[in-house]
C-alpha cells in the first residue's frame, strides 16, 4: 500500500481528486472525556463555572468541523451538507461520550472532519472544566463509521 499524500521524491502532496466522480459521502466519529464523578454531576445540575458546557462544546465541534481544511495539512475544503455532534453524560466512565456525524457530496470522505469535531468538541469540555477537575482524560477518539466513495462502505467493530 503506497501513502497517496507522498510524491514519488517523498515529498508531501495534496491528492488530485478532481478526475473522482461526485458521491454522498458520510463519516461518524466518537471519542470520550473522562471525569471526575463530582464533575459529571455539576454538568448534569447546570452548576459549572463557565455556564452551557455541553452546548457549547457542541457547537465548538461542528465549527471545527467546517473549519478542518485550515486545520490539517493537504485536506480538501469541502462543502458540509451536514454536521451534527451530540455530547452524552456517561456515569459509567465517568465523563462524555462525544459522537460527531458528518455527510457531504463530493469526491473525497469526510472522516477528518467527523475526527476533528470530536476532537475539538472534547477539547472544549476539557477547557471548560479544568478549573474544577485537573484529572480530567480525552480518549477513544476514532472512526466510527464512513460510506461513499470508491473504497466503500466500512464501519469498526
Amino acid at each position: 500500500m503506497s501513502l497517496t499524500h507522498i510524491d514519488e521524491g517523498g515529498r508531501a502532496r495534496m491528492v488530485d481528486v478532481g478526475d473522482k466522480p461526485d458521491t454522498d459521502r458520510r463519516a461518524t466519529a466518537e471519542g470520550m472525556l473522562l471525569c471526575a464523578p463530582e464533575t459529571l454531576a455539576m454538568v448534569r445540575e447546570d452548576r459549572a463555572p463557565k455556564g452551557a458546557v455541553l452546548t457549547t462544546a457542541e457547537l465548538a465541534g461542528i465549527m471545527a468541523a467546517k473549519r478542518t481544511a485550515d486545520l490539517i495539512p493537504l485536506c480538501h475544503p469541502l462543502p458540509l451538507a451536514k454536521v451534527v455532534v451530540l455530547i452524552l453524560p456517561d456515569e459509567a466512565l465517568p465523563g462524555f461520550r462525544v459522537q460527531a456525524d458528518v455527510r457531504t457530496r463530493g469526491a473525497t470522505g469526510v472522516e477528518m472532519e467527523a475526527l476533528t469535531a470530536v476532537s475539538v468538541a472534547c477539547l472544549t469540555l476539557f477547557d471548560m472544566l479544568k478549573a474544577v477537575d485537573r484529572t480530567m482524560v480525552i480518549d477513544g477518539i476514532r472512526v466510527r463509521s464512513k460510506s461513499g466513495g470508491r473504497s466503500g462502505d466500512w464501519q469498526s467493530q
